[in-house]
């Protein structure tokens, strides 16, 4: 790892871990997000009230905070989720092949065909709004990417000399699978999510700017997108806030990703 891959590593690891910390402990940052204060409504960012307040006279900051676990948890979970079912059906469908492999990569040519923000809005508006109901539709679209990702890394490992030396040795194909084969797509799998992050967070934004993310009052940086859009012009500082939020969130996420290949 050169120079430059290391600064951008040792950034976006310092950036995620402090995502991380105020996901987990917003109160450490902030106060309650849902204070109510009609007296200071759509007042500037000041000494009081660092990001400003919105239109009910709630500090965005303390909603910023509150909503980094709330948008964090949906985009960590929901990768996860599709990393788990596409994961696995990939490295099964790879390894055994067959007609199953058949199928299933047919259809997870026919889900990638979609653009994921498409896809995303025709699921999340058949589930309806809430926080499960948008973990499950963004892991139905990144299934399939998941599922492509692992069934090339478990045709490439299933060609290794080691797996025909399991076989030799009289290991079933299951647990040749599990043993053997699974280890080594893991590392791949894991990969992969830390780069399909940014990505699923943009989509879970949009979908909260839609109004199909999560119902208010609870923070979420996609719904005060959504919020702001009425004082764009008087209040700037409502959708200004929530956007940098996601901007660093993304970008601790792309510079993680760029480290963890450059190690590879």
């Amino acid at each position: 790892m050169n120079r430059r891959a290391r600064i951008e590593y040792g950034l976006g690891l310092g950036l995620a871990g402090l995502l991380l910390l105020v996901a987990i402990a917003p109160g450490l940052f902030a106060g309650a997000p849902d204070s109510v204060d009609i007296a200071r409504r759509l007042a500037p960012p000041s000494a009081a009230n660092w990001f400003g307040t919105d239109e009910t006279g709630r500090d965005v900051y303390a909603r910023v905070v509150h909503g980094a676990g709330t948008t964090l948890g949906i985009v960590g979970a929901a990768v996860l989720l599709a990393a788990l079912i596409g994961g696995v059906a990939g490295a099964v469908a790879g390894f055994f092949g067959r007609l199953g492999d058949m199928a299933l990569s047919r259809g997870a040519d026919a889900l990638l065909a979609f653009p994921p923000i498409i896809l995303g809005v025709v699921v999340a508006a058949t589930l309806g709004p809430g926080a499960v109901n948008l973990v499950l539709a963004l892991g139905i679209i990144y299934a399939p990417v998941f599922f492509r990702v692992a069934r090339a890394a478990a045709l490439g490992e299933g060609a290794r000399a080691y797996v025909e030396a399991a076989r030799a040795l009289g290991h079933g194909e299951w647990a040749v699978l599990l043993r053997h084969v699974g280890p080594n797509v893991l590392p791949t799998v894991l990969l992969q999510c830390v780069i399909l992050f940014p990505l699923a967070l943009q989509i879970q934004a949009a979908l909260g700017f839609l109004g199909l993310g999560v119902p208010p009052p609870t923070p979420d940086w996609g719904a005060s997108l959504q919020e702001s859009r009425n004082y764009m012009t008087a209040a700037p500082w409502l959708a200004i806030f929530p956007g940098l939020a996601l901007l660093v969130a993304a970008l601790a996420a792309m510079l993680l990703g760029r480290g963890l290949q450059a190690r590879a």
